[in-house]
Order: C-alpha cells, then structure tokens, then sequence
C-alpha cells in the first residue's frame, strides 16, 4: 500500500466569463482516503474536479498529484476518472463494453500503440471486477444505467490508478443499484487501496460511507472527518443552502428539509 499525499489544492479560484464559481479553495488529500464532496447545484463541485484532472486551465492557485504541479505531472493514468453524465453519452456509441474499457488504457499504453491480446485480457480482468464479465459483448446502449455505471468505472480501472474520482455516479440508477455501487466502491478501496474522491448531492449517504466529508459552495465551507462533521452538520447545511434549511432526522437520507 502506497503512503504520502495523493493531491494537494491550494488557494484555487475559477471563474467563468459571468460569474464566479470556485473562491480559495485549498484542501490535501492522503493515499487511501475516501472523500464526498458535497453541496448544491452550481456550487462548483464539477468544476473543481475539472480543475484537478487538468480539462480546465488552472490560472489562480496550485494543484499538485504525488507531490508533482499538475502543469508537469505526466503520469495521468494513475488517476481514474468517471465524469458527470458519461453513461448518458455512452447510451448511443456503437462500442461493447469491452471497447469501452480498453479506451482506459490508452492514456498508459500510448494513442497509437496496439492494445492487442494483454489489453483485451486487462479489459476483461476490469469488467470481471465489477461484475460485468458477462456482458463484454454487449453494446454499451444495450445496458441499464447500473449497468453502464459498472462499466465506466471499469474504464477508469483499466490503468491500475491509484486515485479514482466519480462525479455523481448514482445519478439516474435506482436504488438497489446505488447500494450495489457502494458495496463495490469499499471493496474497491479494501482490495486496490484506491484513494477516492466522489461527488453527491446525498449528505446522508455520503457521511455513511466517506471517512472524509468535502462540503462547497463556491468556498470550501467544511473538510474533515465525517464524524466530526455530525457534530456540525445544521451549521454546515445552513451554511451551504441557506437561512432556514434543516437536516432531515433520523435518516438523514436527504440534507435538506423544509424551512
């Protein structure tokens, strides 16, 4: 098991032509934490993400993988990446899941390298993993979202990363399907020692099922334990959503109840 830093933002800002979105965010992560970030629409949750696997230019503050500035830090397949909606895009590619996952590691292998027999085994051994071996054949759009889900997660294992990142996973998968994702996600980081950063809007299930919460609102309004977090969580919902917002009890299900 790897030890040290995983990822360090400092002092990060972004903002678009109209508005800002991201305000001094600063935050480390170590090897093997589990981290929710939370908090409402447009707060800036996916831009950050963004920001840390570099597909938008970073130009207020530093962010450094494994100790190394993002501008220098070549080694990009050691982290996985699942983005905010991809299952949807997926639904019409005219690709098997098993062509999906071997597009994971392209970014290891080189663009123009032949994958040949060892990626085709790779892809089989990621999907296996996430209980999709049978379904290697099957066209990505022929899947449920469950389904999709698993094999996009695949695609971000295929490289062996040491960081996996999922912006909002569950989105559009039903319930038994989330819990499934769970199971798979702690076993993930039992087995592989994997670093994870997710994106919800579920405080309740979030604060469950991280060790670390992450909780932004353009500013970074709560980062720590989440038990600790407990202790806290009217102020830090206030916070984030507002005057008059309470967190709904027992079940905490949902952050957000009625004024």
């Amino acid at each position: 098991m790897r030890m040290g830093e995983a990822v360090r933002v400092e002092d990060v800002s972004f903002r678009y032509a109209d508005r800002d979105v991201l305000q001094h965010v600063s935050f480390s992560l170590q090897m093997g934490d589990m981290v929710g970030l939370v908090g409402p629409n447009g707060a800036g949750k996916s831009t950050l993400l963004r920001l840390m696997v570099g597909l938008l230019p970073l130009r207020r503050g530093r962010i450094y993988w494994f100790g190394q500035p993002l501008q220098t830090f070549r080694e990009r397949w050691r982290i996985g990446y699942v983005p905010q909606r991809a299952a949807s895009f997926m639904t019409g590619f005219p690709a098997t899941a098993e062509e999906v996952v071997m597009m994971g590691l392209v970014g290891k292998v080189g663009l123009l390298r032949p994958l040949g027999r060892r990626g085709r085994e790779k892809a089989l051994a990621a999907l296996a993993e996430v209980g999709m071996a049978d379904f290697a054949g099957r066209t990505i759009g022929a899947l449920s979202g469950g389904q999709q889900q698993r094999v996009l997660i695949a695609r971000a294992l295929v490289s062996d990363p040491d960081v996996l990142i999922l912006d909002e996973p569950t989105v559009g998968v039903d319930h038994q399907a989330e819990e499934r994702f769970y199971d798979l996600l702690h076993r993930l980081h039992r087995e592989r020692h994997l670093t994870i950063i997710m994106v919800s809007h579920d405080l309740g299930v979030i604060s469950q099922h991280m060790g670390t919460i992450a909780c932004l609102n353009h500013r970074l309004l709560y980062f720590g334990p989440s038990q600790e977090f407990l202790a806290r969580q009217d102020e830090v919902v206030e916070a984030m959503y507002g005057g008059g917002m309470r967190v709904v009890r027992p079940a905490l299900s949902s952050c957000v109840g009625q004024p």
